[in-house]
């Protein structure tokens, strides 16, 4: 009987892709008010920024947009573009089909979190969403130190813990394919991957055996399938759920 379930942040309760965008609206406003000798609009800097990120230009997404603007710029200008980026306090907001899952599923189940990323800027997603009151319990792993983020067990192993259950009896609830299951399926959890339209991560796992034992096509089919995970005799099943 499963009784606990632990779910990811990003591109899992919300799509992603509206945070970005919501910090690219910060720094739009920003490098453009900066007198460097260039007449560049925050709607400009704004598309520039949408356009490399679009583009799958995920790692130097400022420096590109700079360069396309022809805005010169340093080391320095980049760190504490990235810095207002990751404090800015994000305009997203969650969906209805997420609240109304959490909100279903928090009767019944014990709610848990676990995600990655850098700590101020989780913090505010979550201030921003409003969801801290579905969950007994949210841990973010950059307070356990980088070296623990996903794929690492080890903040699957202290949230066992904490709540005090047994991995079987614990579902994990996540979108990339590339590391958020090794460790749960290694330890016991029941793994699932929710493909949301419109997440960044695409790419499907490495290897097989790191993929979630279950994918569904939307979040709204969650309480649907924990009902079947939770019939008699559902735990035996090995096949995998293709909602």
């Amino acid at each position: 009987m499963i009784t606990t379930i632990i779910f990811d942040l990003d591109d899992t309760l919300y799509d992603e892709v509206d945070y970005c965008r919501s910090g690219f609206r910060e720094l739009a406003k920003t490098i453009a008010s900066m007198d460097r000798g260039t007449a560049v609009t925050p709607e400009a800097t704004y598309e520039a920024l949408c356009e490399e990120f679009d583009r799958g230009n995920r790692t130097e997404t400022i420096n590109a947009a700079l360069d396309a603007l022809s805005i010169e710029h340093d080391a320095q200008l980049i760190r504490r573009l990235i810095v207002l980026y990751r404090k800015h306090t994000p305009k997203i907001t969650l969906s209805r089909e997420s609240r109304v899952v959490l909100e279903t599923l928090s009767q019944d189940f014990t709610l848990g979190m676990l995600t990655d990323g850098y700590l101020p800027a989780q913090k505010l997603k979550v201030r921003a969403l409003k969801i801290q009151k579905f969950f007994t319990c949210i841990l973010y792993t950059e307070q356990m130190g980088r070296e623990f983020w996903k794929p690492s067990p080890a903040g699957f192993e202290k949230l066992a813990e904490t709540l005090e259950t047994l991995p079987d009896k614990m579902v994990y609830v996540g979108d990339n394919a590339q590391k958020d299951f090794i460790a749960p399926k290694q330890l016991g959890f029941t793994t699932i991957q929710v493909i949301r339209p419109r997440r960044i991560h695409t790419e499907e796992a490495s290897d097989p055996a790191a993929a979630a034992q279950h994918r569904l096509s939307a979040l709204s089919q969650l309480p649907n399938l924990m009902r079947q995970l939770n019939r008699p005799m559902a735990a035996s099943r090995t096949e995998e759920t293709q909602a």
